[in-house]
Formats: C-alpha cells, structure tokens, sequence
C-alpha cells in the first residue's frame, strides 16, 4: 500500500487512511522514536528468548566455579599465535604459588578455546517448548561475555533473563492497572452522579498512597519461604493495582465529556446497555491516549521493579531481574575491583530511555494538532 511504503501522508490519503494508519505515518517520521522502538524491540526479544540466547543456566546450575569474579572474556581473532577465521577465548586455570602468596587465583593460559555455534547442551524450557540447543559456547568449559559474580554464575546469562523479567513484571502490572482504569474510569464517566463520587475518592486514595511505607510492610508480610513464583506474581499485582489512577482519572474526564454526545444518544434509543456503550463506543474513541498511555507506563513500571528489588523490599535470588542485578552492584569490593558488575546499569538506561521515546513519539503521533504548533 503506498501510505505505508512511502510513510507520508499525501492529501488524499486522509481520506482512506485509518487512525491507526495516521498515527502510524506520524510516528515514523520521528527519527528518535524510531531508534527507540528498535531498540526496545530488541532488548524484547533478548528478554523473551534468553533461554536460547544465553550460553547458561543464570542460577547456580549453570556456574563455573573455577572461574569466580572473573572478567569478561571477549572473543578474539588473532593473538600471538597467529590469526584464525573462528572466534575464540584463552582457556582459563587455577593456580597458586608463591608469587600469589599460596593463594588460589585464576590465570589465562596461551591454550585456545573456539567457539561453537548451536551447541547440544543439557534439555531445557524455553516458553513452554524443550529445547536442547542454544545460541554459542565454547568447545571445552565456558565462556563469560560479561564475566562472572561471586559465585561463578554467567552475568550475561542473567543479565539477558533479567530483561525478561522485568518486562514481565511490568507487562503483568500494566495490564492489571489498564483493565481497573477502563473498568473504573468508565463507569465513573459514564453514570457520574454519587458513583463518580465515590469511584473519583478511590481513584484518589490509590494516587495519595505512600508508597515507601506500604513497600515496607509488604516486605514484613511476605514469608520467607514463598517460592520465587509467589513472589513474583505478588510483585506484579501490587504494581499494578497501585498504577490504574492515573488512567482511571482521564478516562473518566473524557467519557464524562462524551456520554452526552450525539452518537451516545442513538446507541441508548437503539436499546444498548451502558456496558455495551462504553465498551464499543467510548472506550475506542480514546484509543490513541490509552495506547500512549499504556507505553508510558511501562518505563514506571519497570522502574519501581526495580527500585523495589534494589532496596531489597522486590524480588531476590535466585529471580534474575534488573533490580537484583544492580543490588549486587552495591558492595564496596564491588565498586573498586569487579566493575563488570555495572554492564546491566546502562542496559537498564537503555531500557528506560526508549520507552520514554516510544511513549513521547506515540503521544505526539495521536495528536492531530501536534504539527501545526
């Protein structure tokens, strides 16, 4: 179709061209969001197919104890050996003697270790479906692209489901918020009266919650033995019922504005009920703010994961997610000798910063009005 192949808007073409496919024309022309929402989908599918993209296992199944609190090990060409067309690492040992004060360390030898490409590895899940290949490895030991935690695990593996995590996380806390917000917002909107009274107090009694406080006594509440599932799915759901005020609010505001309308009328003469009004008529005509909306809370979202993992109130090991990444980040041995630690930070930057893009692309986009200011 020429409006998507040449992504302008011709006169014409306002005419026969969707919402969707207006939004869609001003969005691509924005340069910035566009970086941002490849990124963004990018750093998705690392999230969703970490199991295949990550040589390991993230927890302890998949450590290398002979190679704790190592550096990263990034595969080379050419050495002094010589040159060779298949990527490779220096094999790593333990030794100790008299130089390390009989201390055990870990040295690089001058032996080589060539990569391999979809290596059969031990079977695993990866959404739902066994696998029993991943991605590379190495052909004898490991190989550590962002080195190794105290306890030999992999950081890129748990970096990669980390991501994962996360957006999951806030998937599953965004989703919870947008359907208490359409439920809620619209009902307010639509009926107002001492229902939107009542409905606009809980909106604000969820928006004033202190949040620090109440993180807190959820941490005290939460048993230790919950299992790392429980505690994610708890996680999940206090996010999202604390994030839907925000869309309830506008939601309301725009369906209290439109319940009087013309097309309202004839759908309540044509015998619909208030459900069916709201669902099929007032909820679509906002759809553009509850998609931008949407995209902008994820970052939130994100954020307050990982936040709450951060101060230790969120998820812990054995979960890999970003907050649990960026607490082990938090020691001082940290700080002055294993900096490797930090490569999860800027990816969560990353993160954060293309869904601010995406969202402020997106908001721009819906506005009809924005390209004449």
């Amino acid at each position: 179709m020429p409006f998507f192949k040449n992504r302008t808007i011709k006169k014409e073409d306002y005419y026969t061209a969707s919402q969707m496919q207006l939004v869609w024309a001003r969005f691509a022309r924005k340069r910035s969001a566009m970086v941002a929402a490849f990124l963004l989908f990018f750093f998705i599918f690392c999230g969703v197919f970490a199991g295949f993209l990550s040589p390991y296992d993230p927890t302890t199944a998949g450590r290398d104890k002979n190679y704790e609190n190592g550096a990263p090990q990034i595969p080379q060409f050419c050495d002094d050996n010589g040159c060779n067309w298949h990527p490779f690492i220096h094999k790593v040992e333990r030794y100790r003697g008299m130089d390390t004060n009989f201390r055990w360390v870990t040295r690089q030898t001058d032996k080589r270790n060539y990569l391999t490409f979809l290596p059969e590895v031990k079977p695993y899940r990866m959404l739902g479906i066994p696998m029993k290949h991943r991605l590379f490895g190495v052909e004898d030991g490991f190989v550590h692209l962002f080195g190794t935690d105290a306890a030999g695990k992999d950081v890129f593996s748990r970096t990669l489901h980390a991501i994962g995590i996360s957006l999951a996380v806030g998937t599953i806390g965004v989703l919870i918020s947008f359907v208490l917000a359409l439920m809620i917002g619209g009902v307010a909107g639509f009926f107002g009266g001492w229902v939107d009274v009542v409905l606009q107090a809980l909106m604000d009694t969820v928006k004033t919650t202190p949040t620090i406080p109440l993180f807190m006594a959820l941490a005290a509440f939460i048993p230790d033995e919950w299992s790392s599932e429980m505690r994610f799915a708890f996680i999940s759901m206090i996010l999202g019922l604390l994030g839907w005020g925000t869309l309830a609010r506008r939601l309301r505001t725009h369906v209290l504005a439109e319940r009087t309308a013309d097309y309202v009328l004839a759908s309540k003469l044509s015998a619909a009920g208030p459900a069916h009004i709201i669902r099929r008529h007032l909820i679509p005509s906002f759809t553009s703010y509850i998609i931008v909306d949407l995209v902008i809370s994820f970052p939130y979202m994100v954020l307050a994961e990982t936040s709450l993992s951060f101060i230790g109130l969120g998820l812990k090991d054995p979960v890999n997610s970003l907050g649990v990444l960026l607490q082990n980040a938090t020691k001082v041995d940290v700080l002055l000798n294993y900096h490797w630690y930090f490569i999860p930070v800027p990816i969560f930057v990353i993160i954060v910063l293309a869904f601010v893009f995406v969202g402020d692309g997106l908001r721009d986009a819906a506005d009809p009005y924005s390209e004449t200011r």
